[in-house]
């Protein structure tokens, strides 16, 4: 690269980010698209395929790995457990695993290689839950039953890929790596035991001290959690994807207490959100846009001709068998919309295809067919599922959010 393309990179990924919201609003009247839609968009955009503005280098790639940390913290974050349990989990569980047997079966299919196939249908069983969180509670149905067993899907189809992608990146023998997540599993458990603890007044009383000042004891506290979570992953030779998560999941807990008279969780939450959705989670997509095999998809139409198949492929192996294991009291109309919202996936699409890229375990050509399968199943499921259902549509683009209504057991 040359020496003055970098300052232009530094420019252009965060106009990139400002511009994506910019465009998902103008759309509203139309139609809902996810902000992450154009961000990818528009880093594809700007990268190497189409108007070669802006490139990939060390600080770029930095950030980018910075923002992906951030992301699954983030979306650990957004997953109440306590809200989940017993039925809604327990189906949602044995659906992603019927998902995964279908996946593997696929990936077994489209790929000579056993652990190269894997990997491809592995991303065939995640749900992008920070896309239809905000969906969901536009419309008044996330403390709903309803809401509840999405919410389900969508934890599960976060959570246990990522599992799944740190047991294979691994590399170990099947023993070592039960014995590596068995040990990252105790030290899980001791974080979240020690954030289940009441806090010492001195702690609280320097949260609230330093909640608008230069200070940030909060902020900081659970920039460590991150930090922590991610080194013991990184230590025991996992992803760091699984440390960034079970950090979101232990700060969630961290910070529970706090419901004082100036609401300090909404303002610490707001903080970790402009610090992640404000900068870091933006650069990330925007980068993945820029990496983006635009070449390889267009130029070869059997790839292209993997997008639709991958899209139904989503459809087939995510949303069918939450469909069909919901509870037997849900309605036809309301399996469709479970299945619908279940196989609506991107943000671990992109991470997954990013990782299996790097690693040299997914052709780029492959990947940028399942990314592409992707953006158009946030595209047009959600929106059909509330067609279905006879929903109204969201009153606003679909991102990151998180909604704390009660919500009925199944």
């Amino acid at each position: 690269m040359s020496g003055g393309a970098q300052p232009l990179a530094l420019i252009l990924i965060p106009a990139a980010a400002v511009a994506a919201p910019l465009l998902a609003d103008r759309l509203l009247r139309w139609v809902a698209v996810p902000t992450v839609v154009f961000e990818i968009v528009l880093g594809v955009l700007i990268g190497p395929d189409v108007l070669n503005w802006a490139h990939v280098d060390s600080l770029v790639d930095a950030l980018s790995q910075f923002g992906l940390a951030m992301l699954m913290f983030l979306a650990g974050y957004e997953i109440d457990f306590g809200r989940l349990r017993g039925g809604p989990l327990r189906r949602a569980g044995a659906a992603w695993l019927v998902s995964l047997v279908l996946a593997l079966g696929v990936g077994a299919l489209v790929n000579r290689d056993p652990l190269n196939g894997a990997f491809a249908g592995l991303a065939l069983t995640t749900t992008a839950l920070g896309t239809i969180l905000p969906i969901l509670r536009d419309s008044g149905e996330l403390s709903s039953p309803f809401g509840s067993l999405v919410m389900a899907t969508g934890a599960v189809g976060e959570f246990a890929p990522i599992i799944a992608i740190a047991a294979l990146l691994s590399g170990n023998s099947p023993a070592r790596t039960a014995v590596i997540l068995g040990a990252f599993a105790v030290i899980t458990a001791v974080a979240v035991l020690g954030a289940r603890r009441p806090r010492p007044a001195w702690a609280t009383r320097l949260i609230e001290r330093t909640l608008r000042t230069s200070g940030q004891f909060a902020i900081r506290a659970v920039i460590l959690v991150l930090a922590a979570m991610v080194a013991a992953a990184l230590w025991l030779d996992l992803d760091m994807l699984l440390g960034a998560f079970t950090a979101g999941i232990v700060s969630r807990l961290l910070l529970s207490d706090i419901r004082q008279e100036e609401e300090e969780e909404e303002v610490i939450e707001a903080k970790l959100e402009s610090i992640g959705f404000g900068f870091l989670v933006p650069v990330f997509f925007v980068v993945s846009g820029m990496k983006f095999d635009l070449d390889s998809l267009l130029d070869d139409p059997g790839t292209l001709l993997l997008v639709p198949v991958f899209l139904l492929l989503l459809l087939a192996v995510r949303g069918v068998p939450a469909g069909l294991l919901a509870p037997a009291g849900l309605g036809p109309r309301d399996r469709v919309g479970l299945g619908l919202y279940g196989a609506t996936a991107l943000p671990l699409v992109v991470v997954i295809t990013t990782l299996e890229v790097d690693a040299g375990h997914l052709p780029s050509s492959t990947a940028a067919a399942l990314v592409g399968a992707g953006m158009l199943s946030v595209l047009a499921f959600p929106l059909v599922a509330q067609r279905v259902r006879g929903g109204a549509r969201p009153s606003a683009p679909a991102g990151p959010g998180r909604e704390r209504g009660r919500a009925e057991s199944w």
